[in-house]
């Protein structure tokens, strides 16, 4: 049995239901759901959960504000579920602190290898750790992975869960090149599904809070044709 606790929020019953049966059958037990965000967020604020699943469009409350308050409370897992697909919708729901994306209509099995991947690189991250370094200094870019603090020339960069562990896979790995489907599988857990934005929302949000022209790029490189890379010049 998988002692994870789940918590799915969706104002529609139906899809509630077929997900908490479809999760049961793959050995989830301890699920919780919500049909509004004022519940969710009750929910959030007595219960520690290891994953949230969160629709976008909520009778009460639009889902990436939810997100926000939500994450006033927990570091967990946020994936969204949106028919919106749009980037701009992307960048909204990753800046107020959602880790994945997942559009409808979807797959219940999707949702599955979605959660699976998460709680299986949450593993192999924590598993890791011992292996590298706790601290991490590229020029004037210095990370603390303890305390998940990050500061550029001695200024503190706020930065989301999924960019944080996205910049300490590009700072364990300088100067190597890797494609969106690599960085996705290494730092999301599973294969990309197509899904490249997911990958170019998180580095274009990067970008913008360390590079100090985000359009001329010094520290995260693309490398045309080939994929991205950590300069560990950062000139």
């Amino acid at each position: 049995m998988d002692n994870h606790s789940i918590l799915l929020v969706d104002d529609e019953a139906g899809l509630i239901e077929m997900l908490k049966k479809v999760l049961k059958k793959e050995g989830f037990i301890f699920i919780d759901s919500a049909l509004t965000g004022a519940v969710a967020l009750n929910n959030v604020k007595n219960k520690q959960y290891d994953l949230i699943i969160l629709d976008v469009m909520l009778p009460d409350i639009e889902g990436f504000e939810l997100c926000r308050e939500i994450r006033k409370f927990t570091y967990a897992p946020i994936i969204f579920l949106t028919a919106r697909t749009s980037e701009l919708d992307m960048i909204t729901g990753f800046g107020t602190g959602g880790d994945d994306y997942i559009t409808k209509p979807f797959s219940p099995l999707e949702v599955v290898a979605r959660i699976k991947a998460h709680f299986r690189r949450k593993e192999i991250y924590e598993t890791q750790k011992t292996g590298h370094s706790q601290y991490i200094k590229i020029g004037e870019l210095e990370i603390d992975k303890n305390s998940a603090i990050v500061q550029l020339s001695k200024r503190t960069i706020e930065l989301t869960a999924k960019e944080f562990e996205l910049l300490v896979f590009f700072a364990e790995h300088p100067n190597q090149i890797f494609t969106i489907t690599q960085l996705y599988e290494k730092v999301w857990g599973m294969d990309s599904l197509g899904d490249d934005q997911t990958v170019k929302v998180h580095i274009m949000r990067l970008r913008k809070k360390l590079e100090s022209d985000s359009k001329n790029p010094k520290l995260i490189q693309n490398v045309r044709g080939l994929g991205y890379k950590l300069n560990a010049k950062g000139e």
